[in-house]
């Protein structure tokens, strides 16, 4: 669709875009309601997502997008651009699901209105120029594929990224832990439970041991930071002494200074273990690190107004949510960056359930995608025309100034 509008200046002009941008997303609604809910009854785990990645991509290409796929080396991964040169805006599309549970956690819904959004913001491209990306992140759940891209440079030529997640709020900055796994593995020696006890090293009392010293350490840590984990072997047999067990847990910190110091102190709740069973530890640490999350308050409390004049009501009094972690920390980090959230499910519906997975195929689903794509494409919009907003939320992100606390109405242009 090519732009056409009147000779008008100003805030006319401004106005007759972002009426047009969000006809364009109405116009696209049952194609992104198909597209989210083919990802939806299609659920792929962690850097698996070839279905979802050729669906989005060939949406995007329909569109008039030039797509890269395979991008930092992940095959699952893609790059969509519309325009070009500066400023470069994207918009970041996660689309893997959660084991068993599927889309738990609403990424289709996330996949969906990225690319509704790109697709309507295109005409704010064709009237101010710049380039409209939609970067296509694979694998959030588990390995951090943004970590992984983001160590590729692939964020490098950015000037803003945003996404948005569906939860059971309004809420345009969150706060999510910096978060790294570790993985560990006791070794003893098997003998018969009942008849020769003494024989055997117990590897399973180890893990356990390990679980408990981890609950006491949990009174003595700063109370944002948060240990967590699961037995992922546990022995073989009641009448048999386990000679192998082994753990996952996950190690969560407000930043990755106290993140270093709390993986020590939880590597020696098993090294405890490991003197007093005799059993023999072995620990991995993931190499993949999520970063906390960095939001731009000036991006963000423009994307909040954009709800706002959507008819949706943003609490301002609640300054930050809480999150758990997010690969989309690690973009923060390099670039000006929001990760809002918007309401698809009731207060008392929790994400990671299969509870929350229904409501990512329902009415009020739906309606966040669209909503979603609407305050996203009008952002990108407000953005692109104003030159001083831009310069302002940069300031904020080099600066860490206050800037961004100021009302919308002072920051934008």
């Amino acid at each position: 669709m090519t732009l056409k509008i009147n000779h008008v200046s100003g805030a006319k002009e401004a106005e007759s875009v972002r009426s047009l941008v969000q006809e364009e997303v109405e116009g696209q609604r049952a194609e992104l309601i198909d597209l989210s809910l083919k990802i939806h009854r299609n659920p792929e785990l962690g850097f698996q997502e070839v279905r979802a990645s050729r669906w989005l991509t060939g949406y995007l290409r329909k569109k008039g997008f030039r797509i890269e796929m395979g991008v930092s080396g992940l095959a699952t991964a893609f790059r969509a651009t519309y325009g070009s040169g500066k400023p470069q805006i994207a918009l970041m599309a996660e689309y893997d699901a959660l084991p068993e549970i599927g889309h738990g956690c609403g990424h289709n819904l996330i996949a969906a209105s990225a690319v509704g959004a790109a697709t309507a913001a295109k005409l704010a491209v064709e009237r101010y120029g710049g380039t409209i990306t939609v970067l296509g992140t694979p694998a959030e759940e588990i390995y951090g594929g943004k970590a992984i891209m983001a160590e590729q440079g692939i964020f490098a030529d950015l000037d803003m990224a945003m996404m948005v997640h569906p939860g059971n709020r309004n809420a345009v900055i969150i706060k999510a832990l910096a978060c790294v796994s570790l993985e560990v593995e006791f070794w003893g020696r098997a003998a018969h439970a009942a008849a020769q006890p003494e024989e055997g090293i117990n590897a399973l009392d180890a893990v356990l041991q390990s679980f408990n010293a981890v609950n006491a350490l949990r009174q003595h840590i700063k109370s944002s930071a948060r240990v967590h984990g699961i037995v992922t072997d546990g022995g073989e047999a009641a009448n048999i002494v386990p000679a192998h067990s082994a753990a996952s847990f996950l190690v969560r910190a407000e930043d990755e200074a106290y993140l270093d110091v709390l993986k020590e102190r939880v590597l020696n709740c098993f090294r405890a273990a490991s003197l007093a069973t005799g059993a023999r530890l072995e620990h991995r640490w993931g190499k993949t690190y999520y970063a906390p999350m960095r939001s731009n308050r000036t991006l963000a409390r423009l994307f909040g107004r954009n709800m706002e004049l959507l008819g949706h009501k943003i609490d301002w009094s609640q300054r930050e949510t809480g999150f758990g972690s997010t690969d989309m920390g690690n973009v923060s980090q390099l670039v000006p960056s929001i990760h809002p959230f918007i309401a698809v499910a009731p207060p008392g519906v929790v994400t990671h359930s299969a509870e929350f997975a229904s409501y990512a195929a329902s009415q009020s689903g739906w309606a966040g995608l669209v909503l979603a794509a609407k305050a996203l494409s009008l952002t990108v919009c407000d953005l692109l025309a104003s030159p001083r907003l831009r310069q302002r939320v940069w300031r904020e992100f080099r600066t860490g100034s206050a800037e961004g606390r100021q009302s919308l109405g002072q920051t934008r242009q």
